[in-house]
C-alpha cells in the first residue's frame, strides 16, 4: 500500500497549527505589547522553552505531525505586519478577514462573543493592515528564531513537523500598487522567501488561508466577482510557491470563524476545485463541524488526484465538546473508503487559538483531550480499515 498519507501503519494525526500560549509568556507578549521594558533574551527563552513545551504535549497526547503552536506569532496573519516592508497599520480601514454578514444577521451573539470570546482576551489588537510602499520580506531574524525553536524541539523529526505561514490574500489591503493583481504577485514575491525558508530547513509549509472561502461565504459578491478574485488568490499562492515541491506543502482552508452560526458558509463543492489548484499534497478542511459534516459526500463525485491527501477535521475548534473516538473513526472510516486510507489523515477544523489570547475558546486541557480522541479514534478507524496498527 502507498504510504502518502501515513507511515503505511496506520491513518496518522495532526492539526492546524496555533495552540493556546502558555500565560507565563503571554505575560511577556502583553508587557511587551504595552510598551514595557522585555529584554530580548527574556521573551526569546520563554519562547523557547514554550515552543519545547507544546512540541512534547502534542507528542504526549497522540499528534503524529506536530508544530510549534504558533508561539512566537500575536495572530496567525497579523505577524506578517513585522515581516513584510511596505505596510501600516490602520484602525479603522478596510480588512480583509470579516464576519460582516454574520455579523448583521446575529449581532446580539457577536456584541456578546467578540466581547468574551475571540477578540476579548487577546494580548495584542487585529487592527487593518495597508499596503503603502514596496513590499519586501524583512523577518528573516524573527523566522530563523521560529525554525531554530522548533527544529530544537522536534530534534531529527523534521519532516513530521510543519510550520504555518499566511497566504498571500491574507496580508492587508492595497494602497501602493497599480492594480490587485499586480499587489498579489508582489505579496507572493516576498512570501516566497518565508515559505521557502521553512522548507529549506527540512519542516512542512502549511499555506493558511481562510480568505478564499470568505470571498464567496460574506462579501456579496456575484458569481463573476467571486471567481475572479478566487482565480487570482490561487495563482498567487502558486507564484509564491514557486521553486517548492509540492510534496512539502499542506493548504489549510477553513470558514473565517470559530463558534458562531455559520449560516453563511460557503458550501465545500462551490470551492474545491479552487482548493486542488493549489500545488500542495495535502488539503486541510473544516470537516466535522455541524454545518459542514455532510460534505464528505462531494468525494463520491470528486476524483482526488492519486498524489493527494486529505486532511478533514474530525475534532472541532469550535466547542468544548470532546469527540468520542468511536465517532472520529467513523468520520475517518467515511473518507477512507472514499478516496483511501492511504489518502487520508486526522486533523482539526481550524486551530484553537488563532490568536495569542488568555482566553482562547477551547480550553487547554480540553484541546488535550480532543487529541487524545483523535488519536484513538485514529487507532479504530485503522484497525478497522486492515491497516495494520505500529
Amino acid at each position: 500500500m502507498s504510504s502518502v498519507g501515513h507511515d503505511a501503519h496506520r491513518i496518522r494525526t495532526t492539526h492546524v497549527g496555533s495552540l493556546p500560549r502558555p500565560t507565563p509568556l503571554l505575560d511577556l507578549l502583553a508587557a511587551r505589547q504595552k510598551g514595557e521594558a522585555v529584554a530580548d533574551e527574556v521573551l526569546e527563552t520563554a519562547t523557547r522553552d514554550a515552543v519545547a513545551g507544546i512540541v512534547t504535549a502534542q507528542r504526549e497526547h497522540g499528534i503524529d505531525v506536530v508544530t510549534d503552536g504558533e508561539m512566537g506569532k500575536l495572530g496567525f496573519f497579523s505577524y506578517v505586519t513585522e515581516r513584510l516592508g511596505g505596510l501600516e497599520r490602520r484602525p479603522g480601514a478596510e480588512t480583509v478577514y470579516s464576519f460582516a454578514a454574520e455579523q448583521e444577521a446575529f449581532p446580539e451573539y457577536y456584541e456578546q462573543y467578540f466581547a468574551a470570546a475571540m477578540m476579548g482576551g487577546t494580548v495584542g489588537t487585529v487592527e487593518p493592515v495597508v499596503c503603502t510602499g514596496p513590499l519586501v520580506y524583512q523577518g528573516e531574524s524573527a523566522l530563523r528564531r521560529d525554525l531554530a525553536n522548533l527544529a530544537a524541539a522536534v530534534g531529527d523529526d523534521r519532516a513530521d513537523a510543519f510550520v504555518p505561514s499566511i497566504a498571500p490574500s491574507g496580508v492587508g489591503v492595497n494602497e501602493y500598487y497599480a492594480s490587485e493583481e499586480e499587489y498579489y504577485v508582489a505579496v507572493a514575491d516576498a512570501m516566497n522567501v518565508e515559505y521557502r525558508a521553512i522548507v529549506d530547513a527540512g519542516f512542512l509549509l502549511q499555506v493558511d488561508d481562510p480568505f478564499l472561502t470568505e470571498i464567496y461565504s460574506f462579501h456579496g459578491y456575484d458569481e463573476r466577482t467571486r471567481e475572479r478574485r478566487g482565480r487570482m488568490y490561487v495563482e498567487a499562492i502558486n507564484h509564491a510557491l514557486r521553486g517548492i515541491p509540492s510534496e512539502k506543502v499542506r493548504f489549510h482552508t477553513c470558514y473565517s470563524i470559530n463558534e458562531g452560526p455559520r449560516v453563511f458558509d460557503v458550501p465545500l463543492a462551490d470551492v474545491i476545485d479552487l482548493v486542488l489548484a493549489v500545488d500542495a499534497r495535502y488539503y486541510s478542511f473544516e470537516a466535522a463541524n455541524a454545518r459542514h459534516e455532510h460534505e464528505y459526500h462531494l468525494w463520491e463525485s470528486v476524483a482526488l488526484p492519486q498524489d493527494k491527501v486529505l486532511i478533514p477535521g474530525v475534532i472541532t475548534h469550535a466547542s468544548n465538546i470532546v469527540e468520542h473516538p468511536e465517532l472520529i473513526a467513523e468520520r475517518l472510516e467515511r473518507f477512507a473508503r472514499l478516496v483511501g486510507p492511504e489518502r487520508v489523515m486526522a486533523g482539526a477544523d481550524c486551530g484553537f487559538s488563532s490568536q495569542a489570547t488568555y482566553r482562547p475558546e477551547v480550553h487547554p486541557t480540553v484541546m488535550r483531550a480532543k487529541f487524545d480522541a483523535m488519536a484513538e479514534g485514529a487507532r479504530l478507524a485503522s484497525q478497522r480499515l486492515g491497516v495494520r496498527v505500529s
